[in-house]
C-alpha cells in the first residue's frame, strides 16, 4: 500500500499574523489524476509560489498565501482524497504522488466577483519529487524566517514607531489623528429639512473634535480643513500621510429619499475600493516607506503587510466607534458598511468615513445642529479614538 501524501497549502504569508485578514471562501477539485485541477476562491488577491517538501514520510507542496479564518473539510477526487482547511493552512491528502504543474491567479471577472488560485496536479516519479523537494525546503525556510522579520518591520513601522517624519516611539509621542470635516467651499453636501447644509454641520463637529482631543494632550489633531474651503479627495489622503496619521476620520452627514431614515453610520473600505488603492497611490504617490536594509525582494511583502493591516486596524476603530455613537443617539442597522469612499484609499493610514445622521431626517438634523448633540456626537468619537489607542499601545508594547 502507498502511503499518504499531503499538499499542504499554508496560509502563511500575511493573514497568519493577523486573524481574518482574508477569506478562502469556496475549495473545488476536479479531475482524474491528468490532471487533477484545484480552485481556491478568495476575497482578495493573492500572490504564491508552489515549493514542494518532504519531511517525515509526507509530500508537501507550500504556497504562501493569504489567512483564512474559519475551519472548513471535505472529499476529494483525482488522487485527493480529501481536503481540510483551518485558520493558517489547507491541507490536501493525496493518494499518489503529485505536482503543482500549471498555477493561475485570476482576478475578479464579469459574474465571477472573487478572486482566484488555480492549481493543476499531475502525477510524477517519486525520485523527481524528492529532488525537487530537497531544493524547495531550503528555500521554504528562509522564507518563514523571512516573513517572521517583515511582520515585525510592518508591524513595527505602522504602529509609529519607524518613520520618516522624524517622530520618536515612546517617551511621551503623541499619536496624530487627522479628522476631515466632508464638503466644503463649492461643495456644500446635503441639504437639511430645515436649512443648513452638511459642509457647515461636519466642519463644527470637527473643530469641536479637534478641541477635544487637544484638551486631552496625548493627540497631535491635524485637520483638513478649518475653514469653508473645499480640498480635493486626493489632498485630503495626502495631507494625511504627509502628517504621519495614525488614524483618519472623515465627518459626513447622510441623504435619504425617505424622511423616516435616521442613525450614524460608519464605513471602511470595501473590496472593490481595495482595487483602486494601487492604482491611486502610483498616480498620487502614496509610497509605503520601506525601512532602509530591508532586503528588496521583501518589499511587496512589507507594503501587502502595511496595507491589510491597515485594513484590519480601520476595522477595529469602526467597531470600537459603534458601541460609542450608540450611546450619543440612534445608529443605522447594520451600521458598520463597506464602500470604496475614496478618502478610504490610503494605503497605510486606518480610516472610517463617519455618517454623523440623516439631514433628511427632522430629528437628526436637529440633533446634528445643536450644541448638544454636537457635543454628544464628538465625545462618542473621542472616547472610540481613546479606546483605539488604548489597544496599539498594548500591542506595540507587547511585540
Amino acid at each position: 500500500m502507498s502511503r499518504p501524501l499531503l499538499i499542504l497549502l499554508i496560509l502563511l504569508g500575511f493573514g497568519w499574523l493577523w486573524p481574518a485578514a482574508a477569506d478562502v471562501t469556496q475549495v473545488r477539485i476536479v479531475g482524474d489524476g491528468a490532471p487533477t485541477r484545484i480552485t481556491i476562491w478568495t476575497d482578495v488577491a493573492e500572490t504564491a509560489d508552489g515549493l514542494l517538501t518532504e519531511a517525515s514520510g509526507e509530500r508537501k507542496v507550500v504556497l504562501l498565501l493569504a489567512q483564512n479564518g474559519y475551519s472548513a473539510a471535505g472529499e476529494g477526487t483525482g488522487g485527493v482524497e480529501a481536503w481540510s482547511l483551518e485558520p493558517g493552512r489547507l491541507e490536501f491528502k493525496l493518494d499518489r504522488p503529485m505536482a503543482v504543474t500549471r498555477m493561475l491567479r485570476l482576478p475578479p471577472t464579469g459574474k465571477e466577483r472573487a478572486y482566484r488560485v488555480i492549481l493543476d496536479l499531475d502525477t510524477i516519479s517519486p525520485a523527481r519529487y524528492t529532488i525537487s523537494a530537497r531544493r524547495d525546503t531550503k528555500k521554504l525556510a528562509k522564507l518563514e524566517t523571512q516573513y517572521a522579520e517583515a511582520r515585525t518591520d510592518a508591524l513595527t513601522q505602522l504602529a509609529g514607531a519607524k518613520v520618516t517624519s522624524g517622530r520618536k516611539p515612546g517617551g511621551g509621542r503623541r499619536h496624530v489623528v487627522v479628522i476631515d470635516a466632508g464638503h466644503g467651499g463649492r461643495d456644500p453636501g446635503a441639504m437639511a429639512l430645515a436649512g443648513g447644509k452638511e459642509k457647515d454641520i461636519t466642519l463644527k463637529a470637527a473643530l469641536a473634535l479637534k478641541d477635544v482631543l487637544d484638551a486631552e494632550g496625548r493627540y497631535d489633531v491635524r485637520l483638513t480643513r478649518d475653514s469653508d474651503v473645499y480640498v480635493e479627495h486626493e489632498d485630503r489622503v495626502t495631507l494625511a500621510r504627509k502628517w504621519g496619521a495614525e488614524l483618519f476620520i472623515s465627518l459626513h452627514a447622510d441623504a435619504a429619499g425617505s424622511t423616516s431614515v435616521s442613525g450614524a453610520s460608519v464605513y471602511t473600505i470595501s473590496a472593490r475600493g481595495e482595487t483602486r488603492i494601487d492604482r491611486e497611490a502610483t498616480k498620487n504617490d502614496w509610497k509605503i516607506v520601506i525601512e532602509d536594509g530591508t532586503p528588496e525582494r521583501l518589499n511587496g511583502l512589507l507594503e501587502d503587510l502595511v496595507k491589510r493591516e491597515t485594513k484590519t486596524r480601520s476595522t477595529e476603530f469602526a467597531e470600537l466607534l459603534l458601541p460609542q455613537l450608540s450611546k450619543a443617539g440612534p445608529v443605522l442597522r447594520n451600521t458598520h458598511r463597506n464602500a470604496g469612499f475614496y478618502v478610504l484609499l490610503a494605503p497605510d493610514v486606518p480610516a472610517v468615513l463617519l455618517e454623523l445622521g440623516f439631514l433628511t431626517n427632522e430629528a437628526d438634523a436637529k440633533r446634528l445642529q445643536s450644541e448638544k448633540g454636537r457635543k454628544a456626537a464628538v465625545e462618542a468619537i473621542a472616547a472610540a479614538i481613546d479606546d483605539y489607542f488604548d489597544q496599539q499601545d498594548l500591542r506595540l508594547a507587547s511585540n
